[in-house]
């Protein structure tokens, strides 16, 4: 089942064209990737996509329905979360109170519940829920916004650049986790500057080059393309 279908999107910031006619689809239970440089656009597409940003052209649909001008809290509300480039949690806020405010679309009765499937999949939140989420480590920053994210009981949930200043083993950790939520049948749009990783874990990825997409395939076929090899592998 295609859960997002984007096509021919063009993104403006005053005069500089951004995005330039891209298409692609995720389907129901997959993990997507879109891979490239810094500037390329990758970030520029989930905020068009979440509602954040609008094409001139075209349209997105989610779930069969055109949301190319939907307000992006009714987005969230039809099953769509995005956990944000640079993580934006509340650094004022704790850890629980963090994870409430992911839920604000959903009926009140369930959110203890919901908590306790956050702390399940990520138990070092489980031992901040007190703690103030300005204090909290980057990856522990990083695993709050996702969980924020997964509070929303979304049927896709996109990663904008998860692994982002964190340390070796903790992008290991990260992606472990994306592997997890994959395995529990979440469907993930993932933006991700670490190509190896990314393609790693993706079923299927597409290249942006400067507000294009310049080449698509599986996530196996990418990560052994001697284009993407030379220009993001280090091959």
């Amino acid at each position: 089942m295609e859960l997002l279908k984007v096509e021919n999107i063009n993104v403006y910031y005053g005069s500089i064209h951004a995005i330039k006619g891209v298409s692609f689809t995720v389907n129901e239970g997959e993990v997507v990737t879109l891979i490239g440089a810094n500037g390329a656009g990758k970030s520029t597409i989930l905020n068009t996509i979440s509602g954040l940003l609008r094409s001139r052209t075209g349209g997105i649909e989610f779930l069969g329905q055109p949301i190319g001008h939907v307000p992006p809290h009714k987005i969230v509300s039809m099953g769509l979360a995005q956990c944000p480039e640079g993580r934006r949690v509340f650094l004022q806020m704790t850890v629980q109170e963090n994870l409430e405010m992911g839920a604000y679309t959903q009926p009140g009765g369930g959110v203890a519940q919901d908590l306790e499937s956050v702390f399940e999949k990520f138990p070092r939140l489980k031992e901040r829920r007190r703690q103030v989420a300005g204090t909290l480590s980057g990856g522990e920053q990083q695993m709050l916004a996702m969980g924020r994210a997964m509070m929303s009981h979304p049927k896709l949930v996109m990663l904008d650049e998860p692994s982002m200043g964190l340390a070796p083993l903790l992008v290991e950790q990260i992606f472990d986790i994306i592997r997890e939520l994959h395995a529990a049948g979440t469907t993930i749009l993932l933006v991700e500057q670490n190509a190896s990783m990314a393609l790693e874990v993706a079923d299927r990825a597409y290249v942006l080059e400067t507000g294009r997409i310049t080449m698509s395939g599986t996530g196996r076929e990418m990560a052994e393309s001697p284009a993407v090899k030379a220009a993001y592998l280090g091959g």
